[in-house]
């Protein structure tokens, strides 16, 4: 059976206060994924209540302690349940269920990459401060990692095992766990990324982000640079990052 295999992966979606869209959220995710992990980070409008009769697996923090640490706990639930992969999504339905096939589709012609499903389509739609700031944290993490990356900031990925492992990489601050996991398995384990283009959704009836655009990415941006600067002899990695092509792959489902 392949590591690609929807009865080999688990999807993952991190949640807080997603009252709203998380029972659809998952029951798509149930349409093309039997196994599925939502992490209640200590939500207090009943998101864990809404999806409590669905056949899925439930981690519950009793208050909330961020999304890098709600990853955490996924990932080693995932681990600790024999899982190949994980695919990780939000749950207030800007992610949708029918990009993962596409996303098991890429990880099958590229094994041992993280795949980004990034948000290419209608760009334009993301507000132009996201979208400025997205395009610089690209910049610093294909510094980082020697390859020219596209959308870093999207939380709909593929993960496969050996990155799931990584979860003892230590931050304080929950968003930049994603940037961070990036840049390590690159430099511990010569991970490489692949972007599948999904459609960007910023119009319609989302919850207002958690994240705080200024706050969230400085904290980024600062976290980033300080690495780059700790690990040091990176220029070999920014010449290649800036003559390369990103790798972007938007093959049809097998």
């Amino acid at each position: 059976m392949s590591t690609t295999d929807p009865q080999r992966i688990v999807v993952l979606i991190p949640a807080l206060n997603e009252a709203q869209a998380i029972r659809d959220v998952v029951e798509s995710v149930l349409a093309v994924c039997p196994n599925v992990i939502l992490v209640d980070d200590g939500s207090s409008d009943g998101t864990r209540e809404r999806v409590a009769d669905l056949p899925i697996s439930i981690i519950r923090h009793e208050t909330p302690r961020g999304k890098g640490e709600a990853l955490r706990a996924g990932f080693r639930m995932a681990l600790a349940e024999g899982f190949d992969a994980v695919v990780t999504m939000d749950g207030d339905g800007q992610h949708v269920a029918a990009d993962i096939p596409r996303m098991l589709s890429a990880a099958r012609k590229y094994p041992e990459h993280i795949v980004i499903a990034a948000r290419l389509i209608d760009r334009d739609q993301q507000p132009a401060s996201r979208r400025h700031a997205c395009d610089f944290a690209d910049w610093g993490l294909g510094w980082a990692t020697g390859q020219r990356l596209v959308d870093t900031q999207s939380g709909q990925r593929y993960y496969p095992r050996a990155v799931l492992a990584m979860s003892d990489i230590a931050t304080r601050h929950g968003f930049v766990f994603e940037s961070e996991i990036l840049m390590e398995a690159n430099w511990r384990l010569g991970t490489r990324m692949v972007a599948v283009p999904i459609q960007s959704r910023y119009h319609g009836s989302f919850r207002a982000s958690h994240i705080k655009p200024v706050r969230d990415f400085l904290r980024i941006t600062r976290r980033i640079v300080w690495k780059i600067l700790r690990r040091g002899g990176m220029l070999g990695n920014y010449v290649r990052s800036r003559r390369a092509t990103p790798l972007i792959v938007d093959s049809p489902t097998d």
